[in-house]
């Protein structure tokens, strides 16, 4: 095999690694599977039909523009990205119910509601608060960018678990419960 031969095929083989493969209503079919989880079959513009009993659902931005740019991988195999879902409206209802439902789970962030308490003591802050899903304490690290603005009035908060929380407009909160978040902020 010639030299020039060789760097073709290395050249189609790394096009073929990066290349991206929009999933759409008419190329992809997925289905839930008896386990709960999520399959695909896929064909590729050359007729090709894949299937893949289990697939994983990530969001490319998940806090910058959730709906759109949805990566669907292979759950094994280091996550391969098997195609692109570059905008969640464009399916069938019936399938975006499918995917949300597997976001939801894979980025599950509770909206704080109402923060009850916020205490400082030795490097860390003590959380009591109120979200979507009732109450809630947690701790965070003071000083480590735990708590960071995602756009506008939206900020998230990583506790030291690595549990994410959503505060999705600081103006709704009281102005006392501000000035508890003043110095994270």
């Amino acid at each position: 095999m010639e030299h020039n031969d060789i760097l073709e095929q290395e050249q189609q083989a790394v096009e073929q690694l990066i290349a991206i493969h929009p999933l759409t209503a008419d190329n992809a079919v997925f289905c839930r599977t008896g386990g709960g989880f999520v399959s695909l079959t896929y064909t590729s513009p050359d007729g090709e039909v894949k299937q893949y009993p289990r697939v994983a659902v990530h969001r490319c931005f998940p806090f910058s523009d959730p709906d759109h740019y949805v990566s669907i991988r292979e759950p094994e195999a280091g996550g391969k990205e098997i195609g692109l879902v570059e905008d969640l409206a464009a399916l069938p209802p019936h399938t975006q119910e499918l995917l949300n439902e597997q976001l939801a789970l894979r980025y599950f962030v509770p909206r704080i509601e109402k923060i009850r308490s916020i205490r400082e003591e030795y490097g860390y802050s003590y959380w009591e608060v109120t979200t979507d899903h009732g109450a809630c304490r947690f701790t965070v690290r003071m000083g480590g960018g735990s708590v960071y603005s995602v756009g506008g009035s939206r900020y998230m908060i990583n506790d030291i678990d690595g549990n994410r929380f959503e505060i999705p407009d600081l103006y709704r909160l009281t102005a006392r419960e501000i000035r508890e978040l003043d110095p994270f902020i």
